[in-house]
């Protein structure tokens, strides 16, 4: 399985950590082994003393692909979650002021978090499809599909440009303004519109 993460999607998300609005997607991964099992806490990395949270829409690969044409892209994707992008921060910034590949920031043991699965239709792909994260019950972060520079579509076709997609592969699609710092004790809830999605807990 193959985790695709999109970084600066949202404009105000871009502006807020003082980074250019890109022309084009930008594309990193995470290994199989950066997925949290299922009702597990989030262990805080010891390497770490800045430790974000980063909700996102996610989508779930399902039928293998490669050059993927934009028109035909929405024939590979049919189910959607919230997670969690978890990126230590001081690490990223350490490794961008040196030019440096963010892997150690982004795709430690434990860093893609993701919610409970549900049907994409293409009735909801014709509507706005909200979600939110609470840290400690408040809300934190608000997003839609509709304020992303690179739509669902777009990304698909982007990414199949250089990888082969493949049936399981998950892809998260950027995350809204409004990212911060997360502590052991915190409570992390997601939503999916309404409906609460998933729950981690620091430690």
């Amino acid at each position: 399985m193959n985790i695709f993460c999109v970084g600066r999607n949202y404009v105000d998300h871009a502006k807020e950590l003082g980074n250019a609005v890109p022309e084009s997607p930008v594309i990193f991964m995470k290994p199989s082994s950066a997925l949290l099992p299922e009702n597990t806490p989030l262990p805080y990395p010891a390497f770490s003393n800045d430790v974000h949270y980063e909700a996102e829409l996610v989508l779930k690969i399902c039928k293998s692909g490669k050059n993927i044409n934009i028109q035909n892209a929405n024939e590979y994707f049919n189910e959607i979650t919230v997670g969690i992008d978890f990126t230590a921060r001081d690490i990223q910034s350490n490794l961008k002021s040196k030019g440096l590949p963010w892997e150690k920031a982004k795709a430690w043991d434990g860093s893609a978090v993701v919610g409970n699965w549900k049907p994409l239709t293409k009735e909801m792909l014709t509507n706005t499809i909200d979600f939110s994260m609470t840290k400690n019950n408040a809300v934190l972060q608000k997003g839609n599909n509709t304020e992303m520079l690179f739509s669902f579509d777009a990304i698909i076709a982007d990414i199949s440009t250089y990888f082969s997609i493949e049936e399981g592969d998950l892809i998260f699609t950027g995350t809204p303004a409004g990212v911060g710092a997360c502590a052991i004790g915190d409570i992390l809830e997601g939503f999916l519109g309404n409906e609460k999605i998933f729950t981690v807990t620091i430690q």
